[in-house]
């Protein structure tokens, strides 16, 4: 097994990690218009409460065991979690077709090892040796991902209208083992024996703990204000990718092929906006007020989601919500200017972290949420949602708040506003002049197994697309 883990295709580089990265979710991505009706079938009188727990407990085993396996991967190298982290994320695709209640029941239990960016950043962070090139490559990872997304669901909607459902599962399924059999034979591990952590050696509590950056947030104000507003900010955001492309298939009244349209159209602006944007902003006003200009755009598309109802309204809160996608790049540059730079990735670690925590707690709020204000709809399987209505009216039109979580979500973004016009603009300076680092940050733990600083790039389109 060691032999077979060993071997590869040339020497290991960044290339390894985008072919796994754009394949895996590839195949997630081709399921997204399938899994919308899938999930109205199986869970017809509460499709968006079942969503939210769904996803939601997915989201929580996530956070809880990408620690251990980043630490894990320090001792048996990161090709073997590649092989698991692919295989386990990628194991319900076939029960789709198979039978639909095992297969969200994998969705959530695949959560243990639904860490693949995880492992795929430690990866590249072994073969790139500066910070500068470290980062690029972060970029080009997120870049893939976001290609991946902006393709695929598409090509799903029409494989699925052209030759139907089982088409396009035995589709995703093959991809995602040619995935799997590619990590086999062709990724080469990363990570040299000499660096390995000792198998024998006794792991840590600390290395495992999920709460273990969390628990360092107090120690400095700026990290702490920074970990409220991503808390504030990021919670609404994780339930509303978790749900959001259900939301227009089924309540507003998207057609198919119009979801996969909206996927690919705001994922590409969101690339532009995290670009020329972003960097026309930090360059002119700097990181703290981008990151309200981004939180601002990011509560008024929340808004306009939750009170709006008709089609064009979803296209125009579409391109705010675009631009939002500013926001946690910026915090990233305001992390990495504030935190000395052997510590990155403790620090970037917290932010991550709390991001973490709100990908199980957000999607369950919004479900309950949509259950509390009887928001749902039992659509036939066999019809199109809102057939004839060619303007996209739908039977929530006439209601003043047809998505109650969006509108609970922009109030909590707006507390994350005041929260980040508090956050100290000249804390990197204070530093340089001779503030001690005890006080800022615990540098006394280096970052555990497999801790990355987080990508550079964050796209609109969520990180985990089998939640869509």
């Amino acid at each position: 097994m060691t032999c077979a883990l060993g071997s590869g295709i040339g020497e290991p580089s960044v290339h390894h990690a985008l072919v796994v990265i754009f394949l895996e979710f590839f195949a997630w991505g081709l399921l997204t218009t399938p899994m919308i009706s899938v999930l109205n079938e199986t869970f017809p009188d509460h499709t968006f409460l079942m969503n939210g727990l769904i996803v939601g407990i997915k989201g929580l085993l996530s956070f809880l065991s990408a620690p251990l396996i980043g630490a894990l991967s320090d001792v048996w190298g990161r090709k073997l979690f590649l092989i698991l982290t692919v295989f386990f994320t990628c194991a319900p695709i076939p029960l789709m077709q198979l039978n639909t209640w095992w297969y969200f029941a994998m969705i959530s239990i695949s959560g243990v090892f639904a860490v693949t960016f995880s492992v795929v950043f430690a990866y590249v962070a072994d073969v790139t040796p500066g910070e500068q090139e470290r980062s690029a490559a972060y970029g080009l990872v997120s870049a893939t991902f976001a290609a991946s997304m902006v393709t695929s669901p598409a090509l799903g909607a029409y494989v699925t209208m052209s030759y139907g459902r089982e088409t396009v599962v035995a589709l995703a399924t093959a991809i995602a083992l040619l995935d799997v059999l590619f990590v086999i034979v062709a990724v080469p591990e990363s990570l040299p024996q000499k660096l390995r952590v000792s198998a024998w050696a006794p792991l840590a509590w600390e290395q495992a703990d999920p709460f273990a950056a969390l628990r360092k947030v107090g120690k400095d104000k700026t990290i702490l204000l920074l970990c409220v507003a991503v808390l504030l900010s990021y919670l609404p955001e994780a339930g509303q990718y978790s749900c959001f492309f259900v939301y227009l298939q089924l309540v507003v009244g998207f057609k198919a092929e119009a979801v996969a349209m909206f996927i690919a159209v705001v994922g590409i602006m969101s690339v532009v906006a995290q670009t020329a944007v972003l960097g026309l902003l930090m360059k002119n006003i700097g990181p703290r007020k981008t990151i309200v200009v981004g939180l601002l755009f990011e509560m008024a598309q929340l808004a306009w989601y939750g009170f709006g109802s008709q089609t064009w309204m979803m296209w125009a809160a579409g391109i705010l919500a675009a631009i939002s996608s500013i926001t946690y790049p910026a915090i990233s540059a305001f992390v990495s200017t504030h935190s000395d730079p052997d510590k990155q990735g403790l620090a970037q670690g917290m932010i991550t972290g709390m991001r973490g925590l709100c990908n199980g707690l957000g999607p369950a709020f919004f479900g309950l949420v949509f259950y509390f204000f009887h928001i749902d709809i039992n659509m036939d399987p066999a019809e199109e949602p809102n057939k004839g209505s060619p303007h996209g009216e739908n039977p929530y039109a006439a209601n003043f708040m047809p998505g109650p979580p969006f509108v609970f979500g922009s109030l909590m973004v707006m507390l994350a506003i005041a929260v980040a016009l508090f956050i100290p603009e000249r804390q990197a300076k204070v530093r340089r002049q001779g503030v001690s680092d005890s006080d800022l940050i615990d540098l006394e733990n280096p970052p555990q197994g497999g801790q990355t600083p987080s990508q550079t790039t964050a796209p609109l389109i969520p990180q985990d697309p089998a939640i869509l």
